[in-house]
Parts: structure tokens; sequence; C-alpha cells
């Protein structure tokens, strides 16, 4: 029985690279939309599972080095984007990138938007039934509350920031997970592909940059515990030793989830990912070919004029 021939070892070139980008968001953006569906139900679910393992990392690392804390947060939350990719599940922050089709002119500006919809929903989708499975699983309270109090003190910070710092840094933060999925893209196997993602997704959640899906998991983890996981939560022992309560957490409102992060990180990964990656690379790579392809045609019509 003759086996499968291994994989070239050797990665395209950029430009090839660029085509098979281009390639890939054309075909997730003129996919069925029940299928573009389902695939991100699970691009938002697959993103909240690493930031459990994120949350659970944290847990009783007050005393160590802040950067280490950070960058080991970011290496194990990493392992969503690498589920995203090798199941080939939707993310609304890869999805922006579907720039490159549309600048190629392979897709009008409706379908592009429609990608873009479809995959926020079904991400926040996803992202609030891990939400409300762990909840009903009462993971918040474990560690005598300890897992809670992460998420507590994370959902905080973010609601915390200015409009303005919450947008510029959802562009790096985007920025980051589309070069990751660039990378991906170039990977011949399964470890090559997770370990090209590993390195951008700890750079941006160690550096505190904006991800508007993974804030689809987080902030309504942060709202669903302050408002409903009742006395014997903050009455743990972890909530005790850090000496808050609920008051503690009153920045946490459904209008700051929406308006002071979600609003303007979404807008912000749009920039990162659709301007500053997708049209960047196409500009780099994909514009002379698309302008020597239409000089071709016009050529070829010129030649041919229809009768």
């Amino acid at each position: 029985m003759s086996t499968a021939a291994p994989p070239d070892p050797v990665i395209p070139s950029p430009r090839a690279l660029t085509r098979a980008l281009e390639d890939g968001m054309y075909a997730k953006a003129t996919t069925a939309v029940g299928r573009m569906f389902l695939l991100s139900l699970t691009g938002g679910a697959y993103i909240a599972l690493g930031f459990v393992f994120m949350v659970t990392s944290q847990q009783g690392m007050t005393d160590w080095p802040v950067g280490v804390t950070k960058v080991l947060g970011g290496l194990v939350f990493s392992v969503g984007l690498g589920l995203v990719v090798i199941s080939g599940s939707d993310l609304f922050t890869g999805t922006t990138m579907t720039s490159v089709p549309w600048l190629s002119k392979r897709i009008s500006t409706a379908v592009m938007l429609k990608h873009w919809a479809v995959s926020i929903l079904g991400n926040l989708t996803g992202a609030v039934a891990v939400v409300l499975l762990l909840f009903l699983g009462g993971t918040h309270a474990s560690n005598g509350s300890a897992w809670g109090l992460v998420v507590l003190t994370i959902t905080r910070s973010k609601v915390g920031l200015d409009w303005h710092q919450a947008f510029f840094l959802g562009i790096l933060a985007n920025m980051a997970v589309c070069l990751a999925v660039w990378v991906a893209t170039a990977g011949k196997t399964a470890t090559d592909k997770i370990l090209g993602v590993a390195g951008p997704i700890a750079l941006f959640v160690a550096s505190g940059f904006e991800h508007s899906v993974a804030n689809m998991f987080i902030l309504p983890m942060g709202l669903i515990i302050k408002y409903g996981a009742g006395d014997a939560f903050w009455a743990g022992e972890a909530i005790t030793a850090a000496g808050v309560d609920v008051d503690s957490f009153a920045a946490i409102t459904v209008g700051a989830v929406l308006w002071d992060n979600l609003v303007p990180v979404i807008l912000g990964n749009i920039v990162g990912g659709a301007v500053f990656v997708g049209a960047y690379f196409w500009a780099a790579y994909r514009r002379d070919d698309i302008k020597a392809q239409e000089q071709a045609a016009r050529a070829e019509e010129s030649q041919h004029p229809a009768r």
C-alpha cells in the first residue's frame, strides 16, 4: 500500500502566501450562511476555552513577577486560536482579512459585511454558551472563589479603559491575531500551525491588547458572576483574603461592557485586521498581480472584441 508523500518542508513565498490567504478568506466569505454560523459558534467557544485556561493559570499568581504571569497566561490562551485554526472554525477577528479578496474585487462589500456580521453573532453565541456551562458547573467558585476573582479583576480592568484606549488596543490585538493566522497559513503540519500561533497570541495577551471575541467571553462571565454568584461565592476564601466585595466591582455593568469595551474593541479589531494586515499584504504582494491581470484581460478583449 502506498503512503502519502510528506509535505513540502519549504513554506510558500510571501507572495504565494498572500494568494493562499486570499483564497482562504474568499472561501470563508462565500460559504453557505448556515455553515458559516456553525463554524462561528465553535470559533467563539474555542477562544472562550483558551480564556478559561488563561484564567485558571492566573489563580494564586499575585506573588509572581508580573511579566512571568502575563506571558504564561498568553501562552496557554493560544490554545484557543490553535483549536480555531486546526478545526477550520470562523473567528470574527480573522474574518476581517476578507478585505483581501474584497480589494481584489472577488467579493462585494455586502458579502464581506454579511460574513463579518454572521461571525460576530456566532462567536458571541458560542462564547456565551461556554459562560453558561461554566457558571452552571460552579467553576467560578472553585478554589475558594479564586477563579471568579480573577475573572472579576480582568473584567473590571477592561471596562475601565478609556474609549480611545480600547480602540487602539483593539487595533494592536488584531494585528497580532491576523499575523498569527498568516503564520499558521504557512504551516504544513498541525505542529507548525500551533507553534505559529503561540508567539503572536502570547504577545497580545501578555501586553494587554484587546480582542473582541475573547471579551465576548470574559465580560459576560464577569457580569454573571457579579450579579448571580450569590453569598457563598462572596464569602469564599480568596474573596475574603483580597478584601473585596460586590461593591468593589461596581464598574462592571452591561452598559460599560457594551459601550466602553466591545464597541471600540470591535472597531479597532476591524482596523487592525482589515487594514494593517489584510490591506497591507494585498498592497505589498497582490496589487501588482491584480493590475497585470486586468491589463491582460483588456488586451485580450481589444484583440478579440465582442461582435
